[in-house]
């Protein structure tokens, strides 16, 4: 498992020894089309990586531009990886890691006043916490920032509705069983771009 994009393209990551089924972390393939989906929403933007396992996906976005991101895991043995890939990686100042159930994080971020321009997750597939995921974000509105984009990774067979509050479905792409469902933030100009793409 590597970068595969920007100024840390093809520096290798950590995952812990004898991970469980529990943590998938997102292949190489996956994440750089990921990314070249995103473009350029990527530079700047202050990202949320739920269900982070090794921080494969928000380390990435660290690489392609991003200004910080805040890592939520709740896996001992992912939080060492993680921690271990930031540091090796140089990115300790630019990161903020939280280990927590994600529905307790999201709740104890939005009443800190955090608030983000881009949240991936990849929870495990089938146990229904992509939807629950996807309708606390929309719910917990001042979290996001106007445009802002929220890419969940689910098993490509699993329910996802077109809207959560609102946040909406403006594109979606399969990749073998994992599919890449894109929402954005009160449409304008971030659900345009995605889109158009």
């Amino acid at each position: 498992m590597r970068i595969t994009g920007g100024e840390l393209r093809g520096r290798r990551l950590h995952a812990p020894r004898g991970r469980s089924l529990e943590l998938r972390p997102m292949q190489d393939q996956v994440r750089a089309a990921l990314f070249s989906a995103l473009g350029e929403v990527v530079r700047g933007a202050r990202v949320l990586d739920l269900f982070a396992g090794t921080g494969s996906v928000g380390l990435e976005a660290l690489s392609r531009g991003a200004s910080f991101a805040v890592f939520v895991e709740a896996s001992c043995e992912a939080i060492e990886a993680l921690k271990r890939n930031a540091l090796e990686l140089g990115l300790r100042d630019r990161v903020a890691i939280v280990q927590d159930d994600v529905l307790r994080a999201l709740e104890r971020l939005w009443r800190r006043g955090e608030r983000f321009d881009l949240v991936f997750l990849d929870p495990p597939y089938e146990q229904g916490l992509a939807q629950r995921t996807l309708e606390r974000l929309g719910q917990l509105d001042a979290l996001l920032s106007e445009g802002a984009v929220v890419v969940a990774s689910v098993f490509k067979k699993e329910a996802r509705a077109p809207r959560y509050g609102g946040l909406e479905r403006v594109r979606e792409r399969t990749y073998g069983d994992t599919a890449l469902v894109f929402y954005c933030k009160g449409g304008g100009e971030g659900a345009e771009k995605e889109r158009e793409g």
